[in-house]
């Protein structure tokens, strides 16, 4: 499932870089950012994974973005993890 919101950026941690099969040179950047529905003092925050070029976009602390976000769910030796993942995100202020 995706689903396409406005958040507020409430912080983003450094890049990474995991081992890949898929990319050349066998490393993927990656990064965490932490994101707050727009418009709510309450509302939703969600701890995502963003991988590749998009990890290396820098986002500061009270942007206003875009975010596609993709919901997955997948099993590791019998235990079940959620696992959120932006597919695209685009600045479309500050507050």
């Amino acid at each position: 499932k995706m689903r396409t919101e406005i958040f507020r950026v409430v912080s983003q941690s450094d890049v990474t870089y995991v081992s890949s099969q898929k990319k050349e040179g066998g490393q993927l950047a990656k990064c965490m950012i932490r994101l707050k529905e727009f418009g709510s003092k309450f509302g939703d925050e969600y701890n995502v994974t963003l991988f590749g070029n998009l990890a290396k976009c820098r986002f500061a602390e009270g942007d206003v973005v875009a975010a596609s976000l993709r919901f997955q769910v997948h099993e590791v030796n019998g235990a079940t993890y959620q696992e959120v993942n932006v597919n695209d995100i685009l600045k479309l202020g500050k507050v």
